[in-house]
């Protein structure tokens, strides 16, 4: 797969290789990646995740006994440190976009950091976001501010990533919103003219194993994630119209009537999520970021296309739109 490149190629790999790497959150959608990328290097994964269903998705990436699975729960100490028992390196990737924000991204952050530094680990990587501000008007942003303060108390030689909007062939971005546009007419667009740069998935795996494998260098740094190009949501939605084939109308939604939907229960975007589309989510200016930590970023036309032909008319049996 694109962006994850086996550890023999890279000339790397001699901290990583038969390390043992803890990655909290590593069966999910940016985990899979993560580990993948950990084990091409020779290292051994252990994944910690309270829902294990989903994690033994990891196992076949891997070499025989390249892999472990550990229930764990990142807001219980005890959980934790039991996860990291033994580990040489950490990683967290868990984030939430609704409910638990503080237990999710402040209080399991300095869980996983304190039983980190606790245990001598050699480093650990944390996983924040573009839009962490203790001023955020949103929850998210807040708390993963706060999550960010509690990993530099215990653990001031962690490196914090800041990504973007991360998408993949897994996603709940690009397919998200590629379902909708395939199924509606008019597509009603919230915060049409908020900026993301959004960030390929293998790329933010490879960022992680760098920042992991080189911590002399990497250690006590933050860096912003984004991919090579900026998009409004509303430029984002048309590109997925072209890429899919669909002659769509784009109908932005006015802020007021976009503060109504986010009150109803069950609907497609929580108040919360509506405040974080107030601000763009970009990488900052002069912030170190892809390119510091080794990685080329990938453009999304080059990739997202293999995936999103699932919401052609006709599927992969549609000739090649040009976008």
């Amino acid at each position: 797969m694109r962006g994850v490149i086996p550890f023999e190629q890279t000339g790397m790999g001699r901290v990583m290789k038969d390390s043992l790497v803890t990655v909290f959150g590593g069966g999910g959608f940016v985990g899979r990646q993560v580990a993948q990328a950990l084990m091409a290097r020779g290292a051994r994964v252990r994944v910690a995740q309270r829902d294990l269903s989903t994690a033994v998705r990891v196992k076949p990436l891997g070499a025989l006994g390249q892999t472990q699975f550990v229930a764990a729960d990142i807001r219980k100490p005890e959980s934790v440190a039991r996860a990291i028992a033994g580990s040489d390196i950490v990683i967290n990737l868990v984030g939430v976009l609704s409910g638990d924000f503080q237990g999710s991204h402040h209080d399991g952050a300095a869980n996983v950091a304190r039983a980190a530094a606790e245990a001598g680990v050699q480093a650990l990587v944390h996983i924040s976001a573009i839009g962490a501000d203790a001023q955020s008007p949103s929850a998210y942003g807040r708390s993963k501010a706060e999550g960010e303060a509690a990993v530099k108390a215990a653990f001031p030689n962690a490196t914090i990533l800041r990504p973007s909007i991360i998408f993949g062939p897994e996603d709940r971005f690009l397919n998200r919103f590629a379902e909708i546009v395939r199924i509606a007419p008019v597509v009603p667009v919230i915060a049409a003219d908020t900026r993301f740069q959004p960030v390929y998935v293998a790329d933010v795996a490879q960022a992680v194993a760098n920042a992991a494998e080189n911590p002399g260098e990497h250690g006590g740094k933050t860096y912003e994630l984004g991919g090579p190009q900026t998009y409004t949501m509303r430029e984002l939605n048309a590109w997925i119209a072209r890429t899919i084939g669909r002659d769509r109308s784009l109908c932005a939604v006015p802020a007021s009537v976009a503060s109504l939907i986010a009150m109803l229960p069950g609907g497609p975007i929580t108040r919360d999520q509506l405040s974080m589309l107030a601000k763009d989510n970009v990488v900052a200016p002069g912030a170190d970021g892809l390119a510091e930590l080794g990685v080329a970023p990938t453009p999304m036309p080059a990739v997202a296309e293999k995936w999103l032909v699932r919401y052609r008319k006709h599927g992969r049996f549609a000739g090649r739109v040009q976008a």
